[in-house]
């Protein structure tokens, strides 16, 4: 069993062609299930003009209405407590995850038991193709705290390696448990990944040698898909990294790495994929970014249909050299994050690219935009390693070229600071300060 290069063989190599029927038939059934039993479904589609019976090919899909958090949110807090988006009687109801996002209102994620089932085969499927085996050692370091990736746990269980239920935990004991029990994989947030290899090293434990992981799953942030982050991470831990991707809105992981390393697959017999221009709401081509639009092809607890994730993706053209035909993206970041200057989109991971490629200092990074003379400017502060502490001026101006030709644009002005001066992350790290809103209320109050 173990020697077997797929955990679905037949599912996940299936021809494109048989994939897309696939897809099909069980849109067409999910779209009558959800109009059928879900409220919200019925009436969004009779506003749009439009039945379950119009969609006759994939593309018809277009036709039918988003759906995006603020509607997720809205529909909870007008039928507490699941929401009228939910298709099932709450006595079906085995699991719900949580996320708080922007407002504080958590916003429940339901399953029932075949939603969880599935869910977990999932993460089966990603765990073995990114190199997990029942005779590996996982340790499950994500949060268990209503988190949707906390079950995700089940899924390496389920494919037969000994878990470890670890969370969240100060990393002085996670590192104890990492010597102790000797886990050969573990999965948390680029920046921790980072975080805890310099923490071992500042407390004289070398991963490389004195720890046994040798693969490392990321997920909650794009640094696991950007060449410099993987590759610094790895050389911390002499460990393989693999990027992973999900959303509280649908499932945990629902897109991974396989060996190749060459974007994530996506389960796309559960999943459908769009990759939609932001502003016309129009597909873009393959090797284009656009907005990432998912819809779920068999969860019953609470379809989600055309739903905007504000993620900027970019899908990748042709088939893996893995022979998985499933489609792969890269993410660029999220749209809220995003920030124009002179007509040139930016995103964090642009500025991440620069940081981590350069050796001479520490790849930690913040990121503040403003406004100035009417128009929007970025500053990056970065940190120089200590043997480089005295080559500021030379860093700065290394690091402004490299923005510059990487996005584009350069930054205003860059600092170099000090070795640890920039807060560390325990989860998902946020380097982007934005000071613009504080302006506009600043001159509405006339300060």
């Amino acid at each position: 069993m173990s020697t077997r290069t797929y955990w679905e063989e037949e599912i996940e190599t299936l021809p494109r062609p048989q994939l897309e029927q696939l897809q099909l038939r069980r849109l067409q059934e999910h779209l009558a299930f959800a109009y059928q039993r879900s409220l919200y479904y019925r009436q969004s589609f009779d506003a749009a003009g439009v039945k379950p019976a119009d969609l006759r090919h994939l593309a018809d899909l277009a036709r039918f209405p988003f759906t995006d958090k603020k509607v997720e949110r809205d529909r909870q807090l007008a039928v507490p407590d699941l929401g009228d988006m939910l298709a099932v009687p709450e006595e079906e109801i085995v699991f719900v995850s949580a996320s708080s996002g922007s407002t504080g209102v958590p916003t429940l994620s339901p399953f029932t038991k075949k939603d969880f089932d599935d869910f977990q085969n999932a993460e089966s499927r990603l765990f073995w193709a990114a190199g997990m085996r029942p005779k590996d050692r996982y340790i499950h370091a994500l949060n268990f705290s209503l988190f949707v990736g906390g079950p995700d746990v089940i899924g390496a269980q389920n494919l037969g390696a000994l878990c470890i239920w670890g969370g969240t935990m100060p990393s002085d004991r996670l590192l104890y448990i990492m010597k102790q029990f000797k886990p050969t994989i573990t999965w948390t947030t680029p920046s921790y990944a980072w975080h805890l290899g310099e923490t071992a090293l500042k407390q004289g434990i070398d991963p490389r040698r004195d720890l046994h992981i040798r693969k490392i799953i990321v997920a909650g942030e794009p640094g696991g898909s950007i060449p410099a982050t993987r590759k610094a991470i790895e050389e911390i831990w002499g460990a393989d990294l693999y990027d992973f991707y999900g959303l509280s809105d649908i499932f945990g992981a629902c897109a991974g790495m396989c060996a190749q390393k060459d974007g994530l697959h996506l389960v796309e017999d559960q999943i459908l994929l769009e990759v939609l221009d932001p502003q016309t709401q129009q597909p873009v081509p393959d090797g284009t970014p656009g907005e990432m639009v998912l819809t779920t092809l068999l969860k019953a607890a609470r379809p989600m249909i055309r739903f905007r994730t504000g993620d900027i993706v970019t899908r990748l053209p042709g088939l893996c050299a893995c022979g998985r035909t499933h489609a792969r993206f890269v993410v660029q970041g999220r749209i809220d994050d995003m920030f124009i200057i002179s007509g040139v989109n930016v995103f964090p991971s642009d500025v991440e690219f620069v940081v981590r490629g350069i050796p001479a200092l520490t790849g930690e990074y913040r990121i503040t935009v403003y406004e100035k003379d009417h128009l929007t400017r970025f500053d990056v502060e970065v940190e120089a390693t200590a043997d480089f502490a005295h080559e500021g001026e030379s860093l700065a101006r290394q690091v402004t070229n490299q923005i510059k030709l990487r996005a584009g644009v350069k930054p205003s002005n860059v600092k170099i600071l000090p070795d640890a001066t920039l807060p560390r992350a325990t989860h998902k790290a946020k380097r982007l300060v934005d000071l613009r809103g504080a302006a506009e209320t600043a001159r509405a109050s006339g300060i």
